[in-house]
């Protein structure tokens, strides 16, 4: 992964700079799932969202390749008393077992470069239980800012949602989000999907091709 934000997380060990608040796509993705539910964070960078979903009684495990942006996590949990595994590790190796009721990522997949994640997302579909979900918000082309010099290979609009032909599409949007990390007010065009892995299918079964282009509707 060619993400800026763990040189970021090193410079600021004692402040949070995405906060300690979920993300309202943590919030939304969380009504999903029953209390023991196993959900498997991506990029989880300093653990906001991990730590909501552990606060919601789910089973949680994050994932980020920045150790200094997963000892703030591991200090967020522990000052709630909640309880999360974190792994360090590039999400474009990932060795994990599954299955896990919810796969999420909130501006991470997008790091990792188009030829990695062509094999993750099958993956991580083998991972996921029957019935249960995928939940990813990743950058796209429509409106490109570079943020402290990071590396993006961007989705095209609409690829997200094309990794799903046998899954159902709950909710796909695609929209411009405001942020402002750098200092400079910008936006960053993104899609951002919720899928649900078809009921009954075999986790070891061989995940189906992959397609481009616009999503189910």
């Amino acid at each position: 992964m060619r993400s800026p934000w763990a040189r970021e997380y090193e410079r600021t060990p004692d402040r949070y700079i995405w906060g300690i608040e979920p993300s309202a796509y943590a919030v939304e993705a969380s009504a999903l799932l029953a209390p023991g539910a196993r959900v498997l964070d991506l990029g989880c960078g300093e653990g906001r969202d991990s730590v909501f979903f552990a606060g919601r009684g789910l089973t949680v495990t994050g994932v980020d390749a920045s150790l200094a942006g997963l000892r703030k996590a591991e200090r967020l949990a522990r000052a709630r008393g909640l309880d999360v595994r974190w792994l360090h590790c590039d999400m474009a190796r990932l060795g994990l077992r599954g299955p896990f009721d919810l796969v999420y990522s909130c501006g991470a997949v997008h790091y990792v470069p188009r030829r990695a994640r062509a094999r993750l997302l099958p993956l991580l579909m083998r991972l996921t239980r029957p019935g249960g979900y995928h939940a990813h918000v990743v950058f796209t082309d429509r409106a490109i800012y570079v943020e402290k010099g990071e590396h993006i290979d961007y989705f095209a609009p609409g690829e997200l949602a094309g990794f799903y032909p046998t899954w159902r599409v709950l909710w796909r949007e695609e929209t411009v989000i405001p942020c402002a990390q750098d200092g400079t007010p910008h936006g960053h065009s993104v899609e951002q999907v919720v899928a649900q892995a078809p009921p009954g299918r075999r986790l070891d079964r061989r995940p189906p091709g992959l397609t481009r282009g616009g999503p189910p509707r």
